[in-house]
């Protein structure tokens, strides 16, 4: 039987730990003792970055940034980094990459700190660009609610949270999430709470009788029998209190989903429920929004967002001090080196990936910004409202155009 833990219930990093650099890959202590024997330790400029993501339009949605600069905070470093919530883009027919931040130091004094930057920036962004795909593809009309935490690490419940509402989610059911953020969660019911009573307009009422005025009455209708008969079921048991039904039917019992919800749109319709809402959940992915985003007026989004896929960002040197102690363009095979700049024009979100210095045609902005001088941060970041109001507005734009990366060369 597994002991437990001295000094902690749960396998956990502590925030002192995470601080402190001891969640680190065990070659970063061996590369410090290293170069502190050898007596070097370079003042060189890393980038993080990726080259691929797991889309085929290939754009991203950076997140995690906030959570980097307290984690490196008061180390003697300068940083320069994308807005949090800011959209990056890669391309697959160049060697082109955008650098989502900019570190420079010496590198002994942050090299083990390396593993917790690319796991905040890799989940968080992993987290926040699913969200953004699937708000861009619903729309700014259709409610969505994030309902995957219970599919993730119960530490992660936070996060995961707060990148789905930063990308454009309305709200979540995790409750952690209210508290930290001050945003209300939202939720119905689970089917467990149907089963507890012998009848499920039973349930419905103790619902309604026992939660407050601005609770929306929304009827879990799939527990027992087909989601038309319990729609007008809770219809009937609530009348005009009935806010919604929510339709979480099992992959074996779907068949023809679209029909169903049709037809329960239909049989509450001419029975003037016509403004009874239809949320539908379970398993739902950026191609069921597509297809059911004219039918529904909102969906529960659980595990393609909570497990969504990683972004794999990666941190490289790209300069290093010379012996005059100018700094060098340099980098590893597969790389380019030298300082990059990434400028765009948003009106047609086209990027230009250029040396430091380049100068960029009128109407580009850059998109590196300084974060921290010195150890000290200089950034001001916005309320997580503040993000998510850009990011949305950033969304709808896409809509309209398609991105582009040019590199300068």
């Amino acid at each position: 039987m597994e002991m437990d833990l001295d000094d902690r219930m749960f396998w956990v990093a502590k925030d002192s730990e995470i601080k402190n650099g001891e969640v680190t890959d065990y070659y970063f202590v061996n590369v410090e003792r290293a170069l502190r024997k050898a007596g070097k330790n370079p003042l060189v400029t890393v980038e993080v970055y990726t080259r691929k993501l797991p889309y085929a339009d290939e754009w991203g949605v950076a997140a995690g940034i906030y959570e980097v600069a307290k984690l490196l905070e008061g180390l003697p470093l300068d940083i320069w980094a994308l807005e949090e919530g800011e959209i990056f883009q890669t391309s697959s027919r160049t060697a082109a990459y955008e650098p989502i931040m900019r570190i420079q130091g010496r590198y002994a004094d942050f090299a083990r700190y390396e593993t917790a930057v690319l796991g905040f920036l890799c989940s968080a962004s992993g987290y926040a660009t699913k969200a953004a795909r699937i708000r861009m593809i619903a729309g700014r009309d259709k409610v969505l609610l994030s309902f995957g935490t219970r599919r993730a690490h119960p530490a992660l419940a936070p996060l995961i949270e707060r990148c789905a509402y930063m990308a454009g989610f309305d709200s979540f059911s995790n409750i952690i999430a209210t508290k930290l953020m001050g945003v209300k969660a939202a939720g119905t019911m689970p089917h467990s709470f149907i089963l507890c009573f012998d009848d499920q307009r039973k349930a419905w009422r103790a619902f309604d009788g026992a939660l407050p005025s601005d609770v929306p009455r929304v009827a879990l209708v799939d527990t027992l029998c087909d989601e038309k008969m319990e729609s007008l079921m809770a219809y009937e048991t609530l009348g005009e209190k009935l806010y919604g039904v929510r339709l979480d039917t099992p992959s074996s019992r779907r068949g023809e989903w679209r029909k169903i919800i049709e037809e329960v749109r239909w049989e509450l319709n001419i029975r003037t429920g016509r403004k009874i809402r239809i949320f539908i959940s379970g398993g739902i992915d950026e191609e069921e929004v597509r297809e059911l985003r004219d039918l529904v007026d909102g969906f529960g989004v659980g595990t393609r967002v909570s497990d969504a896929p990683t972004i794999d960002f990666n941190m490289k040197v790209v300069e290093v001090e010379g012996p005059d102690g100018k700094l060098l363009p340099k980098a590893k095979r597969g790389d380019l080196s030298g300082r990059k700049e990434v400028f765009r024009n948003i009106e047609t979100f086209h990027d230009y990936v250029a040396p430091a210095g380049w100068k960029p045609p009128d109407g580009y902005e850059p998109l590196l910004k300084p974060m921290m001088s010195s150890g000290r941060i200089v950034r001001e970041f916005l309320s997580i409202d503040g993000i998510r109001e850009n990011l949305l507005g950033k969304l709808d734009r896409l809509r309209e155009v398609k991105p582009s990366l040019t590199l300068v060369l």
